[in-house]
């Protein structure tokens, strides 16, 4: 599959003014009829195909260059709450995170892969999980 696609409901504007419109919206622009639609209930998504973005306007490009050269001191964080450490004893991993998989070939001990066979159904989820909590005592260590 080449790029990522959201599967549309109302992947045309046409189709979300007329809409609008049916229910007694009078002409719109899309980001009206966006915000209308979310108003109704109505759930509205796009099909966007990541490689093949449409290019960025004019605006767009100067408004990035003028963000990219404003130095770290001219950011103004005045509404921002510091995080301190209870900030992170509540965070949680983020639930939509999910690595890819790779396939591969590992030659393992034989009694290590009958004991993780042995614990049951998901043997590769067990590996993997293994895997990964000494990948992350490795890459964070506690002093």
């Amino acid at each position: 599959m080449g790029g990522c696609t959201l599967t549309p409901i109302l992947h045309r504007q046409e189709r979300l003014v007329a809409a609008l419109k049916k229910h007694g919206v009078p002409q719109v622009s899309l980001d009206e009829a966006v915000r209308e639609a979310r108003f109704m209930n109505k759930t509205v998504r796009y099909e966007v195909d990541l490689n093949h973005l449409p290019p960025l306007t004019a605006a767009q490009e100067a408004e990035l260059k003028a963000l990219s050269e404003l130095p770290d001191s001219d950011i103004d964080y005045s509404e921002i709450e510091p995080l301190d450490e209870a900030f992170w004893q509540n965070a949680v991993q983020n639930p939509f995170y999910k690595p890819t998989k790779t396939s591969t070939t590992v030659r393992l001990d034989s009694d290590v892969l009958v004991w993780l066979k042995s614990q049951g159904k998901g043997y590769q989820t067990r590996m993997n999980a293994i895997l990964r909590q000494a990948m992350l005592r490795a890459l964070c260590p506690k002093t």
